[in-house]
């Protein structure tokens, strides 16, 4: 625990040092949510979705940073660590591989915590928005979406082979994700086809469980189709991180 508790300290430490890191994970869904959201401004009468525009971008924002921070920011950073050496290098340290994972986890949902409740009380006292009145569910739909976007990103480091293509690999599957899950739009003005991909992929279902929590009035346990489906694409990521994740560079 207390090896965890010191890699924790680290990685926040490297997390808030690199302002590359900091903004594009953690600054830019809040930077978006102003720009997106001030469209509708205070106005309940403009919807998506059947809740007001504002509202709507609040769940869909909540997505996007969970995939900015968990998945894609995990991804690009072990990435970069393995083929720079320095996970290798980790490895012939006393520190276990438990600890170093607990810290880099915990430091993930730290900062997409921190994230969240910028991002919802933006939304309360300047676009009007209820306070989360299910907001133990929603702490629960939060976590679960970061545990499993994680376990993802994670697994994604053992498809991607060299830190110049990180984050290629990683900007061609989460950006047209964001975009199709409908985390700025509405997903039924997308033609049928993409609806159909929309509807196996995890932020869907994560902004869908967000939303319902949050506008709704359901509480987490109500919504289990959602949360099997975060849960599986979350436990999946794990078995391929388990079975595959890899310390040294790869040759070649």
């Amino acid at each position: 625990m207390k090896s965890a508790a010191h890699e924790l300290r680290v990685e926040q430490k490297l997390f808030w040092r690199s302002r590359e890191l900091a903004f594009f994970t953690f600054a830019l869904p809040i930077v978006f949510y102003v720009l997106l959201a001030s469209v509708y401004g205070r106005k309940r009468t403009d919807t998506i979705a059947g809740v007001p525009g504002s509202d709507y971008l609040l769940a869909g924002m909540l997505g996007y940073g969970v995939v900015a921070t968990a998945f894609a920011g995990l991804a690009i950073s072990l990435t970069i660590r393995r083929e720079s050496g320095i996970l290798k290098r980790l490895r012939a340290t006393p520190l276990p591989g438990v600890s170093y994972f607990g810290g880099v986890l915990g430091s993930t949902l730290v900062v997409y915590a921190i994230e969240a409740i910028v991002l919802v009380a933006i939304a309360c006292l300047g676009f009007d928005a209820a306070f989360p009145p299910r907001l133990f569910s929603l702490v629960l739909a939060l976590l679960l979406g970061a545990v499993a976007f994680a376990a993802m990103g994670i697994g994604l480091t053992t498809v991607i082979r060299s830190a110049e293509g990180s984050s290629a690999v990683v900007n061609a599957i989460y950006l047209p994700m964001l975009f199709i899950s409908g985390a700025f739009f509405e997903q039924d003005k997308f033609p049928d086809f993409l609806q159909k991909i929309a509807d196996i992929l995890p932020l869907s279902h994560f902004i869908s469980l967000v939303l319902d929590i949050l506008f709704h009035g359901q509480q987490i346990w109500d919504q289990w189709g959602d949360v099997a489906v975060v849960a599986a694409w979350g436990a999946f990521g794990a078995v391929v991180a388990f079975r595959r994740f890899r310390w040294e560079p790869r040759e070649g």
